[in-house]
């Protein structure tokens, strides 16, 4: 199947979005993924200049046919940030109406924050399998950075969003952050089967992507043994 999985990791402000200074300093990833037979592909939290990314599928001979939210921040799917209105999934729905995938928990906070309806989403449980092409991507409910936070697992990669960095964690500080859940997340991530390669949601390391057993060997928050010892470290 591996020949057949297209999948494109980039950087805003390098990849796309070029010239725009809050996606240069944001330093976000938004990923690519799809099935080079069927042609059929998904998008993984556009944000910026969401043309850009169509402009990359279309380039790539691929055909948009979802889009997946790891949450609802807008750095990551559009809406009001630090007085800046970014661009995302209601500027790509005004493009290409696709179905927008997002964990259940996180429906209202995505509605709430870019505007889109209730119809425009496809509300999804942990371990939900979203076929793409003939593509399986798995979709994990990791909250605790947000309250429907998700991951997704397709063949021997992870797209983390902003669960888990190559170095840290997302933040907990946040409206629905949750420490204890992060931490739990943060635990079923490691016990993945395999070794898959980690994805982030932000090049916040000089590498944009490492083995799971990597960033379990030399990431910080893989450190402590018990929730308590978690606590102890990070509040909560």
């Amino acid at each position: 199947m591996t020949d057949r999985l297209y999948f494109r990791q980039l950087l805003a402000g390098r990849d796309f979005a070029v010239g725009d200074p809050v996606a240069t300093q944001m330093v976000n990833f938004a990923y690519l993924i799809g099935d080079r037979e069927t042609q059929d592909a998904v998008v993984v939290d556009p944000a910026y200049a969401v043309r850009d990314l169509l402009d990359v599928l279309a380039q790539d001979g691929m055909r948009l046919t979802g889009v997946l939210a790891t949450h609802h921040h807008p750095d990551h799917v559009g809406g009001e940030m630090l007085g800046f209105s970014l661009p995302g999934i209601a500027e790509l729905l005004a493009i290409e109406q696709v179905p927008i995938h997002v964990n259940g928990a996180e429906t209202e906070w995505v509605k709430r924050v870019t505007g889109v309806s209730g119809t425009d989403l496809r509300a999804h449980d942990h371990d939900d399998v979203l076929e793409v092409g003939a593509i399986p991507i798995r979709l994990l409910h990791t909250p605790g950075h947000t309250p429907g936070s998700q991951c997704f697992l397709v063949e021997d990669k992870l797209v983390s969003g902003d669960t888990l960095f190559l170095e840290g964690c997302g933040r907990t500080d946040f409206p629905g952050g949750d420490a204890e859940e992060i931490y739990r997340s943060l635990q079923a991530l490691a016990g993945l089967a395999g070794d898959p390669v980690v994805y982030p949601g932000h090049q916040y390391s000089a590498e944009p992507s490492a083995a799971l057993s990597e960033v379990k060997r030399s990431n910080f928050v893989y450190r402590p043994r018990s929730l308590d010892e978690w606590k102890v470290m990070f509040g909560g």
